[in-house]
């Protein structure tokens, strides 16, 4: 079935069957690629590197021509209802896992601080296992391996950082409100605040990793502290990057006119992962910065 041949309205009661396409294996072969580019990279070997640009370079160019097929079936109008309902779960189920992603990492840092930092500071365990351990958060580990380093406090970078996040959930929400009225000039101009809010916030988070590695000497191997720093707000901060670069492929969708008042799921599914970044923000603000 075409879209060339067909014309069916969202209020179609069937699925629409798309032709076999090749896109899920050439992006797996893209994976496959930067995996082993990224082994090769860690141990040394000078190619890695090559692979893994070339692997990334790839998987881009697949999903661009992946998403465009998608987009031409939305504007054929080979979306039924129950396409849309599955692509609703869909994205609901890739945000949940998002979610036990992160709480994987949030779950790593209250067992160290919670568990593992006091049960090593009793009095059995430090007799027996570490007798000059000191049980404070964050720890400085083994005395002469791990440099003395301080911790990234709340003030003022990462409020900054949450007042910008903050500010571009309101304006996306002003943006969907905008779109839903038919407005489409105040969605565009909404959209734009809101993608130029998360640049400046990933700029603003590039600065914060420089002042603390040089003047605060927090590293990636520094201890605890420095992993689960670096590993919490790094993957956020990529997933910032990711939902400004959906939200701008949506802007440009909404001043081509591919969305309507009632028709909009490209909008709402890049919303949803927007604001799931924000409140992501928000734990990492309070348990890494503040407590």
């Amino acid at each position: 079935m075409s879209a060339a041949g067909h014309s069916i309205t969202k209020e179609a009661p069937y699925y629409y069957v798309p032709a076999d396409s090749a896109h899920p294996v050439r992006a797996s072969v893209s994976l496959l690629v930067m995996m082993l580019g990224a082994t090769a990279w860690v141990n040394d070997y000078s190619t890695g590197k090559w692979a893994v640009y070339a692997g990334l370079i790839s998987l881009l160019v697949v999903l661009y021509f992946w998403f465009a097929d998608a987009i031409r079936e939305s504007q054929n109008g080979l979306n039924s209802k129950r396409v849309d309902l599955s692509y609703r779960w869909s994205m609901s189920w890739f945000i949940f896992s998002e979610v036990m992603f992160f709480a994987a990492f949030f779950g790593a840092l209250w067992y160290i601080r919670v568990v593992t930092t006091p049960w090593l500071g009793d009095l059995d365990h430090k007799m027996l296992l570490w007798p000059e351990f000191s049980a404070v958060w964050p720890n400085m580990g083994p005395a002469g391996i791990i440099e003395n380093f301080e911790v990234m406090g709340p003030f003022w970078l990462p409020t900054i950082n949450t007042a910008l996040l903050l500010t571009s959930g309101v304006t996306l929400t002003f943006a969907h409100h905008a779109l839903r009225a038919n407005h489409r000039r105040s969605t565009v101009l909404w959209l734009i605040a809101t993608v130029l809010l998360g640049f400046i916030f990933a700029g603003v988070q590039a600065y914060e990793y420089v002042y603390a590695y040089s003047a605060l000497n927090l590293r990636f191997d520094s201890g605890a502290f420095g992993s689960l720093f670096y590993m919490l707000t790094g993957f956020h901060g990529f997933h910032v990057i990711l939902g400004a670069i959906m939200l701008t492929v949506i802007l440009i969708r909404v001043a081509k006119g591919h969305f309507t008042a009632d028709n909009h799921f490209g909008f709402e599914g890049a919303a949803w992962y927007w604001h799931f970044v924000d409140v992501v923000w928000l734990g990492l603000y309070l348990f890494v910065y503040w407590f």
